[in-house]
């Protein structure tokens, strides 16, 4: 986790920055064949609180969350506001993965996902990227770099790189 209960909320700038546009967005045989033949029903903006909450979730090699209550409820103001949204996936009745971020313009900010099932959160980022399923989005900024997200085609850009594209991808930001 980046902070604790009770240290201060930070605003984090990493560089290098990790990024995934629509048009490099790899999408593997086997998660094809997932998108293809859907397991689970999509949706977006349906339970962002359930969303973030299950990003919230400590995962099993962590002891804590940096999202803690503060963040959850400065998220869930956002997505009142119409800035901050969520994808959801359900098996049936059950939530079993999703992201949230907050989208400027063109671009989505991730801020976290979670799986509870296999390729949950994977198609949670097809169907941002791929579907548009939050509107129009150039670039999908995950921050940090991680195996699973190179493999989906993300890059990372220089700080310098990714301020100056971002600047002209949130001409607009109205979500």
């Amino acid at each position: 986790p980046w902070y604790s209960p009770g240290d201060p909320i930070l605003w984090w700038s990493p560089d290098p920055r990790t990024v995934i546009s629509p048009e490099s967005l790899h999408i593997s045989r086997s998660l094809a064949k997932w998108h293809r033949k859907p397991r689970y029903e999509l949706t977006s903006n349906q339970d962002f609180a359930a969303v973030v909450a299950g990003c919230a979730a400590p995962r099993a090699n962590q002891s804590g969350t940096w999202i803690v209550p503060e963040m959850q409820e400065a998220y869930l103001r956002l997505h009142q506001l119409g800035y901050a949204h969520s994808v959801e996936v359900w098996r049936g009745d059950e939530l079993v993965g999703g992201l949230y971020g907050v989208r400027l313009g063109r671009v989505f900010f991730g801020e976290s996902m979670f799986s509870r099932a296999p390729n949950a959160s994977k198609l949670a980022l097809v169907y941002v990227l791929r579907d548009q399923a939050l509107g129009p989005i150039e670039l999908l900024d995950c921050q940090f770099t991680t195996p699973h997200l190179l493999s989906m085609g993300a890059t990372e850009w220089p700080r310098t790189r990714f301020l100056a594209t971002i600047k002209h991808l949130i001409v607009d930001c109205a979500t």
